[in-house]
């Protein structure tokens, strides 16, 4: 089992049961780091959710982890970021049979998304059905104007370093 803590500096903290500090994480993002306001998983542990206090929310893979958290080939993935709302998120959670995340907001809105494309779907109290099979067509809320960010595999920023260099190379071609 592994506990997972979200903190003001925007890094999540996993830890073993018995206390002990097991890896830190930093969301892959051209935003500076925000406070984390909610996490939650899955039912199955397969994927790991995280609201900001900026209204994001971010997914990752983190079944392989689990697995086997003391072997370095396992990593945890970030695979998407989405902006859910343009207030801090205070809840989400994941339903598994209909692969949506629920998010709500200070701002007192409730939404729901596709889990896998971060899709807006609607929000509670809206006047049509949801329709949940329907994800051809992308449309945001009135308050977002950013689409998903899927984050590639080659993005290797999430894994908190604790030290930074930034050579300075000159590329005349560019």
């Amino acid at each position: 089992p592994i506990l997972a803590s979200a903190h003001e500096n925007g890094c999540i903290c996993l830890w073993s049961i018995q206390g002990n500090l097991v890896k830190e994480l930093l969301p892959f993002s051209k935003y500076p780091s925000v406070p984390l306001t909610a996490l939650c998983t899955d039912i199955s542990t397969k994927m790991l959710l995280a609201g900001s206090k900026e209204g994001h929310v971010m997914r990752w893979s983190i079944a392989s982890f689990l697995e086997d958290p003391q072997n370095s080939k396992n990593q945890i993935k970030e695979e998407l970021c989405w902006r859910a709302h343009s207030t801090e998120v205070v809840d989400l959670f994941h339903e598994e049979k209909k692969n949506v995340v629920v998010t709500a907001s200070i701002d007192g809105s409730v939404r729901l998304w596709h889990a896998m494309y971060g899709y807006y779907l609607g929000y509670f109290g809206q006047p049509r059905k949801f329709e949940l099979s329907d994800i051809s067509r992308l449309i945001l809320p009135c308050d977002v104007n950013n689409f998903p960010t899927i984050i590639k595999e080659e993005s290797k920023h999430m894994e908190k370093k604790k030290k930074f260099e930034y050579p300075l190379v000159l590329d005349r071609d560019k």
